[in-house]
């Protein structure tokens, strides 16, 4: 009888909190063949991971509160589906890991978390930020981990007249130094039927406890896009500067220079880039433009084409390349979501699934 009643009530407790809260589960899985071409060493072929996208496994949830408050969380594990690896240099978590809670008045998360500058360049790009075409070939991202920052407050504003905000704040954690690895962000959006508009700032302080009197990392960016009937246009701006504010993908020097490429610390990039949908067949394309406004004048140009074949809501093939023409000892690659490449081409034939 007793464990009849202790079974009745567990049962009755966990139809409550299914009641309240609930747990998603997803992911996505992409796998693609890579020809990379132009490096010292010689061309290469592969079949990698996260070339469109970033593989994962994730675990977001929300459990309501009352009042129109709600509490979240988003816990996301990046992985190599071609080894099996973990991602984000072995962090179980690498790619997202914040709670938070949510309101009609917005949310405000705590964690690891993306960048609104990121998320301005990434939202702006054709490639979706992955593929041969990715903009973080030639347009920073800066962070702890380039896209994303931790141990960061995050609050993001609800849409007002098509009108939103984010803010970002990250400590730095350095003991008697509490600038030192400071970072700080926002953005501004306006989103009114086919246009949408994003302004972004972050700024990260590159002092530790053994590092200082450095110049800080500034990174702003304008990034638009526009749905036309038959096609949706595509422009990113960015002004960096400072220390840090465009590291290079591949620092290894592919290339095989007598000296090394170095890391702009003053330049400027533009995006322009164009989607056109047919159907279940999206063809892409873009062009970028890297000034580098320092005396090494090492700018670069990149040329990118693309296409997808969406097979379902969940699944699509794709094809990409790109080219970057280095100037004056440059060194920029050509890589793909999470991989910065090896030479200044490349060409990907992949597939992408999402659960």
């Amino acid at each position: 009888m007793k464990k009849t009643m202790l079974a009745l009530i567990l049962g009755a407790s966990a139809g409550m909190a299914a009641a309240q809260s609930a747990v998603t589960v997803y992911g996505v899985v992409d796998v693609a063949l890579v020809r990379e071409i132009g490096a010292a060493a010689g061309s290469s072929t592969k079949l990698t991971s996260g070339v469109a996208s970033g593989s994962r496994l994730g675990f977001k949830g929300t459990e309501d509160l009352g009042n129109g408050l709600s509490a979240v969380f988003l816990l996301e594990n990046g992985f190599q589906a071609d080894t099996g690896a973990m991602g984000q240099g072995g962090l179980l978590f690498g790619r997202q890991a914040y709670v938070g809670l949510q309101s009609r008045a917005g949310a405000l998360t705590l964690g690891r978390q993306y960048t609104p500058q990121y998320l301005a360049i990434a939202g702006a790009d054709p490639f979706g930020s992955g593929m041969a075409g990715d903009t973080k070939n030639l347009m920073a991202a800066t962070g702890n981990s380039a896209s994303r920052m931790d141990n960061s407050i995050k609050y993001a504003s609800p849409a007002l007249n098509g009108v939103s905000a984010e803010l970002v704040y990250g400590a730095g954690e350095v003991s008697g130094d509490s600038s030192a690895g400071r970072q700080f962000g926002g953005a501004l959006a306006y989103a009114a039927g086919p246009l949408n508009v994003k302004l972004a700032h972050h700024n990260r302080d590159n002092d530790s406890a053994t590092v200082k009197n450095t110049s800080s990392a500034r990174n702003t960016a304008l990034a638009a896009t526009y749905g036309f009937s038959a096609a949706k246009a595509h422009l990113v701006y960015s002004v960096d500067k400072g220390l840090n504010s465009a590291p290079l993908r591949n620092a290894a020097n592919p290339f095989g220079h007598a000296r090394a490429p170095v890391a702009s610390t003053d330049s400027q990039a533009l995006l322009l880039g164009v989607t056109v949908p047919m159907g279940a067949h999206v063809w892409m394309a873009s062009w970028i433009r890297k000034d580098d406004r320092t005396a090494l004048n090492q700018d670069a140009e990149q040329m990118a084409l693309g296409y997808r074949n969406i097979l379902s809501k969940r699944t699509d093939l794709y094809a990409a390349y790109a080219r970057i023409l280095n100037r004056n000892g440059a060194g920029y690659t050509v890589g793909g979501a999470i991989e910065g490449g090896t030479g200044d081409g490349a060409v990907n034939l992949g597939l992408r699934h999402s659960f």
